[in-house]
């Protein structure tokens, strides 16, 4: 997994009015989570944190605050509802053998059989909530698609798990299906020894004139 390492400036004052005026001076008010005896309040530079915050992919974050590193991941992220620009980040302490609770992404990999068939292939849970230690963390977890036919479907009981992670989702949660188009329904012959109907629900007749043509 990605680490990106940052810098942090230790808050000195807390309050609204202080991360008012953190956020007039172009930084971003933060949190540590679990850094110790008491949660870590500091800033950081709004450059400092996009290559971690704007990007699908999960990263740990490596903080130094006042001469300490502390290892991390970010926990929730703030943004002002208007200029979109970031307002807050709480950050969570990462220590080896006390478990996390995160969200990582979840991809797709092999290509589907269904799709060749006319299907499309539909994900419907791009990211994933687990539970781990840090040791076991990993940065996505992918499901094998290269099965899935027409109207089949992946739940998360067939995702192969990496040792020591635990998906809080229920098992029997569509992950990814394969759907057939209304196109390829309505062309679905009819099966043998059905009657073929028209617009109107009724049985289709024989051509007339090959009829006429047979009988003389």
């Amino acid at each position: 997994m990605q680490e990106v390492k940052m810098s942090g400036e230790l808050r000195s004052s807390l309050g609204k009015k202080s991360s008012r005026d953190i956020r007039k001076q172009g930084k971003i008010p933060c949190v540590l989570y679990g850094g110790g005896d008491t949660n870590i309040h500091f800033t950081l530079e709004p450059n400092d944190v996009k290559h971690i915050i704007f990007t699908p992919e999960f990263k740990s974050a490596s903080i130094e605050v006042d001469g300490e590193s502390y290892r991390s991941i970010v926990k929730d992220v703030q943004f002002h509802p208007v200029t979109d620009q970031i307002t807050h980040i709480d950050f969570l302490a990462l220590y080896k053998g006390v478990k996390v609770k995160t969200q990582i992404p979840l991809r797709s990999v092999g290509e589907a059989p269904g799709t060749k068939e006319g299907g499309n292939l539909i994900l419907k849970m791009r990211t994933i909530d687990i539970v781990t230690t840090p040791q076991y963390l990993v940065d996505e977890l992918t499901v094998d698609v290269s099965d899935l036919e027409l109207g089949t479907t992946k739940r998360i009981k067939d995702i192969v798990l990496p040792e020591n992670i635990k998906v809080l989702q229920q098992p029997n949660t569509p992950i990814a299906s394969i759907e057939i188009p209304r196109i390829l329904k309505t062309a679905t012959p009819a099966a043998e020894g059905e009657e073929e109907l028209d617009e109107d629900g009724e049985p289709v007749e024989g051509d007339e004139s090959s009829e006429e043509g047979a009988a003389e």
